[in-house]
């Protein structure tokens, strides 16, 4: 299979399959437990019918809007990945590129494998950094006076990692810190000779960002690179942080891992103009809801101060219809770009954004919306189970 015979994410995801070794598929595919949250993420989803209006001039489709205060294309935000550069050594560089060409807001992560310098210099489109936050307060002021300096459009903070979730696949598979690969995994590695040569030509795999601080306390703590796990984030931060945070950064803060309308009003209330409701793509608490169905619940308690955008799950462009029916502003994707970029490399990450583009407004105008104005609670029912 080749990228133009690709028409939805599984296909992307099979390309992924067989481009990456089995440790690095198998990161980037894998969730928490049972994995029965990263499946209802997107199952979840099947739970709603689009209610469509007919008779209604759809001659012109207009997909734009604003999140964060940014202009984009249609309202999909490329969400921030960690260790992109295990699937393409163009790591997050292709993906910024392929977002700016598309019309999109493009994402960072603290742990990302490009330095925040770099990404920024490599896109005039949208940009958001995304902030973990370490026990060392001098590293979180640091990356946040760096991103301010690189001229990113909006911080965002991830809340829901006190802990690493139980990712038994990676257990499996060695992808530990350090790796401890099985023979099965080497021998998956050795049979990836392309994706061993791309990775030999780029350079080490590092999380730019903060490797230099990474070394700094492996090489205090003792103990090897674990060290570093156990002492990564800093499980004190409480919403005085938040606040502290936001007040830092001076312009658009979101937070990301909200589940529930107590804390979006509390994300709200300190500052935030918008929260990512997430469950981290299922890769933490197994157990948690769909994204998607927190989004009425959510919208009911924060009205229309906040803006939210559904996290998880998003595989099809009618799956974002569905989303701002309900009362989101935007959704996000990780794992279908990242197959993209696995299969294809920056080509591939345009494929797949060009893919959800016409699903989105093949949908609207299916569904007899124009604009994004003319969607609304109308066009959305819950699906009665037989």
């Amino acid at each position: 299979m080749s990228l133009k015979n690709c028409h939805n994410a599984r296909d992307f995801r099979d390309l992924a399959r067989r481009a990456l070794p089995s440790p690095m598929f198998h990161y980037l595919d894998g969730g928490a437990d049972d994995e029965w949250t990263m499946a209802n993420n997107s199952h979840a989803f099947d739970g709603y019918e689009l209610l469509p209006n007919t008779l209604v001039d759809v001659s012109k489709i207009d997909t734009k809007t604003t999140l964060f205060g940014q202009p984009m294309s249609m309202p999909l935000l490329l969400s921030p990945t960690g260790g992109t550069k295990m699937f393409h050594p163009d790591k997050e560089l292709a993906v910024a590129r392929a977002g700016a060409d598309a019309g999109l807001m493009v994402s960072l992560s603290t742990v990302g494998t490009t330095k925040i310098e770099d990404f920024a210099a490599s896109t005039d489109g949208p940009k958001l950094f995304q902030l973990y936050v370490f026990k060392d307060p001098g590293l979180t002021r640091d990356l946040i006076s760096r991103a301010k300096a690189a001229k990113f459009d909006a911080l965002c903070l991830t809340v829901d990692t006190p802990v690493g979730g139980n990712r038994e696949r990676d257990l499996v598979t060695g992808m530990s810190v350090p790796p401890k690969f099985t023979l099965a995994s080497l021998l998956s590695i050795a049979m990836h000779p392309q994706w061993v040569l791309g990775n030999m030509r780029s350079g080490k795999i590092r999380m730019e960002n903060v490797a230099d601080w990474i070394e700094s306390q492996v090489k205090t703590a003792g103990g090897g690179s674990a060290a570093y796990i156990d002492a990564r984030f800093d499980q004190t931060l409480n919403w005085e942080d938040a606040k502290r945070i936001a007040r830092e950064w001076g312009g658009p803060f979101v937070i990301k891992g909200i589940m529930t309308p107590e804390d979006a009003i509390r994300a709200r209330d300190i500052g935030a103009c918008a929260v990512m409701i997430s469950n981290h793509g299922g890769r933490q608490l197994d157990g948690a809801p769909a994204p998607i169905d927190m989004v009425a619940p959510i919208r009911e308690a924060v009205g229309d101060r906040l803006e939210l955008v559904v996290d998880g799950g998003v595989r099809r462009g009618s799956h974002i219809v569905k989303a701002l029916a309900l009362g989101a502003n935007a959704c996000s994707i990780g794992r279908p770009f990242l197959y993209g970029l696995a299969a294809g490399g920056e080509d591939g990450v345009a494929r797949v954004l060009k893919i959800f583009s016409e699903e989105f407004e093949r949908t609207m105008a299916l569904m007899g919306c124009p604009s994004l104005a003319h969607i609304s609670a109308g066009h959305v029912q819950r699906r009665i189970s037989s």
